[in-house]
């Protein structure tokens, strides 16, 4: 069991300063005063720290993506120790353009992987191509049959997808629709959007003529899209906005634009990240994602654009969370909640992470690295 003592507790809302009590993988008791009664309690004096419900990212290339410019430009594996130190508790593996050399299979083996070193991990199934690349032969059964699976991956308005028509895209969500009526998941369609002009117009189309929810559609990427990114949220879609460098300048004004409750932000962590030239024909540059980058928004707009913390966290944590459905298991610090926490020094950096109430990394120090680093 651990005790963790005096901290400003964010649950995300602010709750003031509490003791927390975890025993094994759940948050037994919050209260103004826990006094320690047995000799074997792991004692953290939080004093003049912020204690937060550990962050989730919904798009992390766990095996790696790229591929666009060759056999040598596919990204490397994910690694435990990045999620650790970027205060990432939860995450959703996905596959990213190259569905051809990393699999469905692959995606799965290593969601298990993560899974036994630590944290929680889920993962999609396909990648950017249509008809869906699947371990059981259909998205619907990958959902259905296989723990981990949650929703299915896909790309739209891009130069590299496959341009699945609209009788295409509403087939695959509801053949998502119902495995997630019949599995119990969230059942999503996570949706890869490009430059390409027509944006997430497909995808508002089935929403405006269709009787499929809107929730099984997520749009990720509308950093580029800010205006099609508020409207989503106005229809009742979650957006998802990729964390990179600019995001936290113009985020607050998405908050005023948008619905903020349904807001969410993810990594793309070791996916690639190439520049192309103007005719989208030839990758000029090449770079790749980093999961740092996730919180790294949070803390500029707290730091740099005066958003109170209460407000920035929700779009990595209880946001994310009620968007995969895992809210209050996940997301919130509350009395029955899964201990998945960050605790934040007086200057708001990442000092201590706990998943499934294991410390691991305290006062900066990772204590616990992935199988082979």
């Amino acid at each position: 069991m651990i005790l963790i003592k005096n901290a400003q507790v964010f649950a995300p809302k602010a709750l003031g300063k509490k003791d927390v009590l975890l025993a094994y993988d759940k948050i037994l008791e919050i209260a103004d005063c826990i006094e320690p009664w047995r000799d074997d309690l792991t004692v953290i004096d939080a004093a003049g720290k912020m204690l937060v419900p550990g962050f989730i990212d919904q798009h992390v290339h766990i095996v790696g993506g790229g591929g666009e410019g060759g056999f040598e430009t596919r990204t490397p594996e994910f690694q435990l120790s990045k999620a650790v130190t970027s205060g990432v508790t939860t995450l959703v593996g996905l596959l990213g353009t190259d569905g051809y050399t990393k699999s469905p299979e692959l995606l799965l083996a290593k969601t298990k992987a993560l899974n036994n070193e630590g944290i929680t991990a889920y993962c999609l199934t396909n990648s950017y191509a249509y008809p869906p690349r699947t371990i059981t032969g259909s998205v619907a059964n990958d959902i259905l049959y296989i723990s981990e699976i949650i929703g299915c991956k896909l790309a739209i308005a891009d130069h590299r997808c496959s341009h699945p028509t609209r009788d295409e895209l509403i087939r695959l969500v509801s053949d998502i629709r119902m495995a997630s009526l019949v599995s119990g998941k969230v059942g999503e369609l996570h949706v890869h959007v490009g430059a390409s002009p027509e944006g997430i117009e497909p995808i508002m189309d089935i929403v405006r003529t269709t009787d499929i929810p809107i929730s099984h559609s997520r749009p990720t990427h509308l950093g580029r899209r800010l205006e099609e990114a508020s409207q989503f949220t106005h229809m009742g879609g979650y957006a998802d906005i990729t964390a990179k460098a600019g995001v936290s300048e113009f985020f607050p004004g998405l908050m005023e634009t948008a619905v903020p409750e349904l807001l969410t932000i993810s990594s793309d962590s070791n996916g690639s990240m190439p520049k192309w030239d103007e005719k989208h024909e030839h990758i000029v540059g090449m770079g790749v994602g980093d999961m740092a980058n996730l919180y790294r928004v949070v803390y500029e707009m707290v730091t740099q654009q005066g958003v109170a913390l209460e407000k920035a966290l929700p779009f990595i944590t209880s946001n994310v969370a009620r968007a995969l459905e895992l809210y209050p298991r996940k997301g919130c610090i509350a009395e029955g909640s899964d201990a998945d926490l960050v605790l934040l020094d007086e200057g708001y950096q990442i000092d201590t992470m706990l998943a499934k109430g294991r410390i691991m990394m305290q006062d900066k120090q990772v204590l616990v690295k992935g199988t082979f680093e």
